[in-house]
This record gives C-alpha cells, structure tokens and sequence, in this order.
C-alpha cells in the first residue's frame, strides 16, 4: 500500500482514492478509509525526509517548511469534504427510505438506543456524540442513517457532521505525519499510526456506552 501511494503521491489520484474510500466507508464500514488517510500522510512526510538527506539542508528544508503544510492541508481537506459528503448521502438515503431503515434499526437494541441518544443530544443542541461517533467503529454509519430516519433536519445534522468530520480528518493526517517525520516511510510507522486511531476508536466507543450503563445502574 505504501509503495502504491508513494508512486501516487502528488498527483490527483491519491486524493481521489482516499475521497471514495471515505464516502462508501459510510455503507461499508469495513473499508480502511483511515488507514489509506493515515497511509498517505506518512508517505508524504516520510517522502519529505528521504529527500532531506539526500538534497542536502538548505534545498530541502524549504521543500519542507512549505510543501509539507500544504500537503498536509490538502489531504485534510479532502478526507472531511468527503466524510461530510458520505454523511449527507447515507442520511438523505436513510430520510426517503425511513421505514424500512426502521425496521433494520429496529431488530438491533444497541442500534436502537444509539439513535435515541443521537436525537436526544441533536435536540439539546449538543451535538458532542456525533464527533465521538465518527471515532467510533461503524459510528458514522449509525449516526448519518439514523438521523436521516429520525427525519432530523439538516440544520441540526450537518454542523456537527462537519465538526465531525474536521476533527476526524485532522487526527488521522497528523498521526500520518508525525508518523512520517519521526519514522519515515514504513510499515512500523503507519502501524503505529493505525493503532493510535483504533485507540481513539475504542476510547469513543467507551464513551458512547458510559450514559447507557449509567441508566442501567
């Protein structure tokens, strides 16, 4: 993976691999969305230190003071663009088949009470579980549908889905990049990588859940 996005790195077609991973990662949870995020963040920076020891101090340290950030900025923007945009399809899809996403949410107790917590904080205008969920493994599967199933407005679905998806994105670059910059281009370093965003995973998770122990106490 690493070799492929080395080759593709800084042409368009990463940021189109790493788009449509995002937005179909909504309906199947199980695509490595942020791990092709993480994936290219490491390639870029770890590409930016191969360099440096070859180009020499001064050459490559305006490549890296400028190219880097710029990378780094296009890459996130990319990643939260198409999160929003995967979170927008799955919850106009949710919204026009409302029923029978009902039904499906219906038959799952953990999908069930997600959604009651989902429409509560929306309704509060507090948004916070959104941004735990995006963290959490097939989170922003449950929160896009079930508010489009929940008929929630997009007023009160679509700031917090970007919110969501920014923080998301940022976190997932910058493990990729300082992964890059301290570990250079391998296997080691994206893996550390993947691990810190699978622990921010579990810790959402975690969170999600406390309210819901806490009642059955």
């Amino acid at each position: 993976m690493l070799e492929n996005l080395g080759f593709l790195s800084g042409t368009p077609w990463v940021y189109v691999i790493v788009s449509l991973s995002i937005v179909l990662d909504v309906f199947v949870p199980i695509l490595p969305s942020g791990v092709l995020v993480i994936a290219a963040a490491t390639t870029a920076a770890g590409t930016g230190t191969a360099a440096e020891a070859v180009g020499g101090v001064d050459v490559t340290s305006s490549v890296h003071t400028g190219t880097h950030p710029a990378e780094m900025f296009s890459l996130m923007l990319c990643a939260a663009t198409a999160s929003v945009l995967g979170d927008l399809a799955a919850y106009r899809l949710a919204w026009r088949g409302g029923d029978r996403f009902d039904r499906a949410i219906g038959r799952s107790r953990r999908l069930t009470a997600a959604r009651k917590r989902l429409g509560a904080a929306l309704t509060r205008g507090g948004g916070g579980i959104v941004v735990l969920a995006r963290f959490a493994p097939a989170g922003r599967s449950v929160v896009s549908l079930g508010a489009g199933v929940a008929h929630r407005t997009v007023r009160e679905f679509l700031p917090w889905s970007a919110l969501a998806s920014l923080a998301w994105a940022a976190y997932s670059v910058s493990l990729g990049y300082f992964g890059g910059q301290w570990l250079g281009t391998s296997w080691v370093s994206t893996a550390l990588s993947v691990m810190a965003l699978f622990a921010a995973g579990s810790a959402a998770a975690f969170l999600i859940r406390r309210p819901e122990h806490g009642a059955a106490g």
